[in-house]
């Protein structure tokens, strides 16, 4: 078995598109590849086969990232052709050889509709080998996500008054950044703070969100009319649409329905500038979140297993 990264020839490329997507598992097509591939998303280096002994395509596996990423921030797609007898280590086998590569270990991202479990098409069996091979290749922690969409069908709330909103500091949001991780219910919030503190965890959440294709003076601290920190609200996007990033209500405050103002402020930004699309994302066991989306007009458009390494102990 030998793995490699595709090459830059239009032929290998072209081996690359036309790798058929068998599978209950949900594929890229080849049109949606190719946009990804003009916008600087995926790359042919990002691109990894797993070839037989006579150069026959056994595997593929399409890393994902930013324009202006120098390392794939995430795998989009991962098939093993059905002739494989053990899908898993030839899967391993190919990601081992692409974390190596990179430098890194990228989070894999499977969508799935919400009956995935019970699928009779086999859904689930073709899920247990892409876990099996991740957890081989290092990616050995599990969180499932809901992923929400709004469109503006679902209108927007009026704001109520209970909270006021306004621009801040760096320092302000690192410190509202650092306060809101305490009880957080967010499961990679609960890893992180594991392996390191909660300022170093701040910090690493903000540059993540100001590198994202939002804007920072998006982003809005939230204060009761008297003063009081409540929480904050990170209006984001993605490479696609509008996003909602980060939102969050600090300890003292919670159990209020203050969640559902932030979550208001934010909809109502994006609504104001044209969205015809937000998306939003929270953990199938945070429950109160997913409630606050529900309430807001938002609805579950699919699961995102988020298959990823451990965090790396600091200090």
């Amino acid at each position: 078995m030998h793995f490699r990264a595709a090459t830059a020839d239009t032929a290998d490329m072209d081996r690359a598109l036309a790798y058929p997507a068998d599978g209950p598992v949900p594929a890229l097509t080849p049109e949606k590849i190719r946009e990804e591939l003009a916008a600087g998303q995926m790359r042919p280096e990002w691109t990894w086969f797993a070839e037989d002994e006579n150069g026959e395509i056994l595997a593929r596996a399409l890393w994902w990232g930013r324009a202006d990423s120098e390392r794939p921030i995430a795998l989009d797609c991962l098939q093993v052709r059905s002739s494989v007898a053990d899908p898993a280590a030839v899967a391993a086998g190919l990601l081992t050889a692409g974390h190596e590569a990179f430098g890194k270990a990228p989070d894999y991202n499977v969508s799935l509709p919400r009956d995935w479990r019970t699928s009779p098409d086999g859904l689930a069996d073709a899920v247990a080998w892409r876990q099996k091979a991740a957890a081989s290749s290092g990616l050995v922690r599990e969180i499932e996500r809901l992923r929400f969409e709004w469109t503006p069908a679902a209108g927007t709330a009026e704001p109520t008054g209970r909270l006021v909103f306004r621009e801040g500091t760096d320092e302000e949001f690192l410190e509202a950044f650092v306060r809101l991780s305490a009880g957080s219910l967010d499961l990679h919030t609960q890893n992180e703070l594991r392996t390191t503190d909660a300022e170093e965890l701040a910090r690493d959440d903000i540059e993540f969100y100001t590198d994202c294709p939002g804007e920072r003076s998006w982003w809005r601290l939230a204060h009761l009319p008297d003063g009081t920190l409540a929480g904050l609200a990170i209006p984001s996007a993605t490479p696609y649409h509008r996003n909602v990033g980060y939102l969050g209500v600090v300890p003292e405050q919670r159990g209020k329905g203050l969640i559902d103002e932030i979550l208001g402020e934010i909809t109502r930004f994006h609504a104001s500038e044209g969205a015809d699309r937000i998306t939003a994302t929270t953990d199938t066991v945070n429950a109160p979140m997913a409630a606050a989306f529900t309430r807001a007009g938002y609805e579950v458009t699919e699961i995102r297993l988020v298959l990823e390494a451990p965090a790396a102990a600091t200090g």
